[in-house]
């Protein structure tokens, strides 16, 4: 009797203990939940003003961006030097549209390729090895460059972005899928982003190239990242949305005034990135000199920056997930903050280049 007696005065015991410590294991995942959203994470309505907040997906300490989150987007274009024969550009565009559900299978960009969205571009021309694909899918480009594609065929290298970008990511998942398939040898690179890219593809040290859709405008018109006009490339397609995504680990700062007087990453200045970050802090009417401590880093310089709390917050503009802040968010929680839809109109009244976009929950 008193051996039954001990072993459930035992078991008794055991059980007060495992409840005082929080109960069963499963229950550590709502701990870093709470750690990492604001009063109660994910389960809170969504509010356009605050930022998307985190919580632990699956108990392991990586964050989710929890929320929606309002931003807007420019597109993501693969541009060719004008001398790139129209046989190669039609191989690659033919390569790559024939084949989205393999392509998606190695980069999940690929579930996003859409024969619509890619032959929709209007600022620049296209090349006539692309206009020729789009043309036989029932397709019209809105203009072809006269005089291009009449090279000699050549192995293609294409100028990308840093290596914890999207455009790297991808460009490599399409070098490789090409020269795999086709007759054509693309090899992928890393650079120093869009402005970059038209450089080095202007003095043919690449022959195809990613870049934003708001500077390749600028560029074929010798505005702003421009002294003059870049004019010996031509439009291949438009592959995906790229989101201006304000990336921080203060959930203090709950909206795009709140950057007022922190020390925000805008990019390299007069690449891509910093203007848009120009473009959407003058929405809000903050200077991007005074109106913020300005630094200027890459994607990956950003991340570590926010790891190491050096600065607040940093404005990514890459397609989301976006690997930097995939990255970052292994380390603890991210907040994207939100535009509102008021500042949003205006920015999209003054800069055409730009469409709303909203980055779904889950995204990261």
């Amino acid at each position: 009797m008193k051996k039954k007696f001990s072993l459930l005065m035992a078991v008794l015991m055991l059980a007060m203990l495992l409840s005082a410590c929080g109960g069963d294991t499963g229950s550590k995942g709502g701990e870093d939940g709470a750690v990492g959203g604001v009063g109660g994470g994910s389960s809170a309505p969504a509010d356009t003003s605050a930022p998307a907040d985190t919580e632990s997906s699956d108990g392991s300490g990586a964050s989710a961006v929890a929320q929606d989150t309002n931003t807007v987007a420019v597109g993501a274009v693969v541009i060719a030097r004008d001398d790139v024969p129209e046989d190669d550009i039609y191989a690659l565009t033919s390569a790559i549209f024939e084949n989205i559900p393999t392509i998606t299978e190695q980069h999940a960009k690929g579930g996003e390729l859409d024969l619509d969205f890619a032959s929709s571009v209007t600022s620049v021309p296209y090349h006539p090895g692309a206009a020729k694909y789009f043309a036989e899918k029932g397709k019209e480009v809105a203009s072809v460059k006269e005089g291009a594609g009449s090279g000699d065929s050549k192995a293609l290298t294409f100028g990308t972005g840093g290596e914890s970008g999207t455009y790297y990511a991808f460009g490599g998942v399409l070098s490789s899928y090409i020269s795999n398939n086709t007759g054509v040898s693309v090899t992928a690179v890393t650079s120093g982003g869009s402005k970059a890219n038209i450089e080095d593809l202007a003095a043919g040290d690449i022959q195809l190239g990613f870049v934003q859709s708001d500077v390749m405008s600028y560029a074929f018109n010798g505005e702003r990242l421009f002294d003059a006009k870049v004019e010996n490339f031509s439009v291949v397609a438009a592959l995906y949305m790229e989101q201006v995504q304000i990336v921080t680990t203060n959930p203090d700062i709950k909206s795009v005034a709140d950057l007022a007087g922190k020390s925000v990453s805008i990019g390299d200045r007069g690449s891509g990135v910093w203007f848009n970050a120009v473009d959407v802090l003058g929405a809000y009417d903050i200077d991007p000199d005074s109106g913020i401590s300005p630094v200027y880093q890459g994607f990956g310089d950003s991340a570590d920056s926010l790891k190491d709390k050096k600065i607040d917050a940093a404005f990514v503009v890459a397609g989301a997930p976006t690997t930097a802040i995939v990255d970052l968010a292994t380390s603890g929680p991210v907040y994207l903050v939100s535009l509102d839809e008021e500042h949003t109109s205006a920015l999209l009244e003054s800069s055409p280049y730009y469409s709303a976009y909203t980055i779904p929950a889950g995204t990261y």
